[in-house]
């Protein structure tokens, strides 16, 4: 005979699951709706005198070989963001010299895995540099990382981010003067910050617009050419010290 104590606890438990299984179901909606490469970013990974290749689920974008510093950029995405979309300014890095890891986080949110730079390093035994970096959560869990791993790394970068910890490497931050989704305020505790005039939160990467960001009053090749200057800049200074 089902007793009102076991009926009570069987509804408990019945209502449980249904939390769960609409907390569940709602995340899954949630994971769904993300800004997807754009058709420059598609070519990008199909052409071009760049190699890019995909190692597992991860992409490597290679320098020519007669540019190249061994030194490595591992690059955590924007949240919500398809990963690939980074590929072009990535490229425009490796023109540069540097050899760029594009890593795939789960669900496109690199809150997941902040320790996926772990799983890197092996893959490019030659590199004598190693820089990490990532853009708006991308950067912010790149900085997360940071904080464990200074010794294996030489410096990090944030575009349209800022840290979540007292970083001890060197540490570039750069920013568009039109992203109105940026607390700038949490970039006073760094020494380098570059702003980009005309510049805005999502023309770090080729995914179209993006939610609640300002309009750039200079195109999306001109903000990530900057961006790779000052980038490019800050990875000679410490290679060279």
């Amino acid at each position: 005979m089902i007793t009102k104590k076991h009926k009570k606890l069987k509804i408990a438990l019945i209502s449980v699951a249904v939390v769960l299984v609409l907390i569940t179901g709602g995340f899954y909606i949630y994971t769904l709706d993300y800004y997807r490469a754009d058709d420059t970013a598609i070519t990008a990974m199909a052409t071009g005198e760049i190699t890019t290749d995909r190692v597992g689920s991860d992409i490597i974008v290679y320098p020519p070989s007669s540019r190249d510093l061994k030194t490595a950029l591992i690059f955590y995405p924007g949240g919500k963001v398809e990963y690939t979309a980074y590929v072009p300014i990535l490229q425009q890095l490796a023109r540069e010299g540097l050899t760029c890891v594009l890593v795939k986080m789960p669900f496109n949110l690199a809150v997941f895995d902040i320790k996926a730079a772990d799983g890197i390093y092996d893959l490019i035994p030659d590199i004598e540099h190693w820089f990490i970096g990532g853009h708006s959560l991308g950067g912010a869990m790149a900085s997360s990382y940071v904080g464990n791993n200074s010794d294996k790394l030489e410096g990090l970068i944030l575009l349209g981010s800022y840290p979540v910890n007292d970083a001890a490497l060197p540490t570039l931050a750069v920013y568009g003067s039109e992203d109105i989704k940026l607390d700038t305020s949490k970039l006073e505790s760094l020494d380098n910050v570059v702003e980009i005039v005309g510049g805005n939160h999502a023309q770090f990467g080729n995914y179209g617009s993006q939610d609640g960001d300002g309009t750039a009053s200079i195109t999306r090749e001109d903000q990530q050419a900057e961006a790779v200057a000052v980038i490019m800049a800050l990875v000679e200074t410490v290679i060279e010290d």
